[in-house]
């Protein structure tokens, strides 16, 4: 099952002019999907602004449904003696 994902467009999010449009679209669709920045490709300066307006995005869409912030995920390691 596909997901589907607003482009900047629907979301309301404005793209600067000053980046390319195609890497900035890539970069927000790979934020909302949950990726990270992990390769060298996505280090681009117009990708990581898409990237990072996809968080600011994910955050405001999740403030309006109540979702403050997520639980940490802790390790923990135990020794018994």
């Amino acid at each position: 099952m596909d997901n589907r994902y607003p482009s900047p467009q629907e979301a309301g999010v404005r793209i600067p002019s000053h980046v390319k449009k195609d890497r900035f679209c890539a970069g927000f669709r790979h934020g909302l999907s949950g990726g990270h920045l992990d390769k060298v490709e996505y280090m681009k300066l117009s990708f990581r602004e898409g990237f990072r307006a996809s968080k600011l995005y994910l955050r405001e869409v999740r403030r309006s449904q109540g979702i403050l912030e997520f639980p940490a995920r802790w390790r923990i390691r135990m020794r018994v003696a």
